[in-house]
């Protein structure tokens, strides 16, 4: 279990949160993986009471599926989802959101709450999209299939107090929330927290080999680097140190840490690490539509985006063409 510490300024602990949301309908728009896990979450909490949800999804099975699973409605299509729903919740993948919002454009309640996690879609494009005032851009987890989320989220101006409160309540249901200010944070959290699970992943996989690698049973490897990840993490959380205070307790003079950590910082792990949650952060920028040219390695010249090779290549024909202008010079030749 936890050590105690607080989260004080992450998101509030359910106990301060409306015992049952004011919502009377709560429709899912999408009944994929997050959805599942939203659903699972507002049930267990209490907020809101299987009659209330309604879910539409073209897969019949995972209707089916999430029917059986939590005794919920479904219904026939989008438009029969939304049509008495004061909580909309988005769940769909990026990719179908062109087709879905011709079809529900303006077929919502008056006053309905849209919150969506689709990653990506700017608060004025699901807007526009759906023609409702009032939306939620969140950007959740997959941890949060087990109640763990790390789930960021803003809203617009149509957002009431009562709606802030409601969407609190919802995504506190499944793991921990915080709320922004400014809807600038969300692409930066969906290159941090939202695809943060992916590097984890990937960090345990290659520690796991390695482990399998120096003679240890695969079972047994997966295990003890699980649960130094686990505890690891249960440790900054409870200390409340600095990571590099952290590292710093581990590593003995001549020791073991030490070789590896330099090995660590020869392969440039950090710039690795760092240049992923850059290039994560640029597709979310691109996906909402907006310029991708920041960070470390991108020019702009004179308004046109530039990568480090078109740069490079610039730079040596303007070489070239310099010294092909200095009289006598012959490029090949001199040693």
């Amino acid at each position: 279990g936890s050590m105690g510490f607080s989260t004080a300024g992450i998101g509030k602990t359910t106990e301060s949160l409306p015992r049952n949301i004011a919502s009377k309908s709560v429709a899912f728009i999408g009944a994929g993986k997050m959805a599942e896990a939203i659903i699972g979450g507002t049930l267990k909490s209490g907020i809101v009471q299987p009659s209330q949800i309604v879910v539409s999804d073209v897969h019949q099975d995972r209707l089916s599926y999430l029917q059986s699973q939590f005794n919920i409605r479904v219904a026939a299509d989008n438009i029969a989802a939304i049509r008495d729903a004061d909580l909309v919740v988005l769940a769909v993948k990026p990719q179908t959101m062109p087709q879905l919002m011709p079809l529900v454009f303006n077929r919502f309640n008056a006053d309905a709450l849209i919150i969506s996690i689709v990653a990506g879609y700017t608060i004025h494009e699901i807007s526009q999209g759906t023609g409702v005032k009032a939306v939620v851009r969140s950007m959740p987890n997959t941890p949060a299939l087990i109640g763990k989320s790390m789930t960021v989220w803003t809203s617009n101006g149509g957002v009431t107090d009562a709606h802030k409160a409601e969407t609190k309540s919802v995504l506190a249901s499944f793991g921990s929330e915080l709320f922004v200010s400014d809807e600038v944070y969300l692409d930066m959290a969906t290159a941090l927290s939202g695809t943060g699970p992916a590097y984890f992943f990937m960090i345990m996989e290659a520690m796991i080999d390695a482990g399998v690698h120096i003679g240890f049973p695969r079972d047994i490897a997966k295990m003890l680097v699980l649960k130094t990840i686990e505890g690891s993490a249960q440790l900054a959380l409870a200390s409340g140190h600095h990571p590099a205070r952290l590292r710093n307790d581990i590593t003995s003079p001549g020791g073991t840490s030490a070789a590896a950590l330099y090995e660590a910082e020869r392969g440039g792990l950090r710039t690795v690490i760092s240049d992923s949650v850059w290039a994560a952060y640029r597709r979310s920028l691109e996906m909402g539509g907006a310029n991708s040219c920041v960070g470390p390695g991108r020019y702009i010249q004179q308004g046109v985006n530039l990568t480090p090779n078109q740069v490079e290549t610039m730079l040596e024909s303007a070489v070239t063409a310099a010294l092909r202008r200095q009289p006598g010079h012959h490029m090949h030749g001199h040693r």
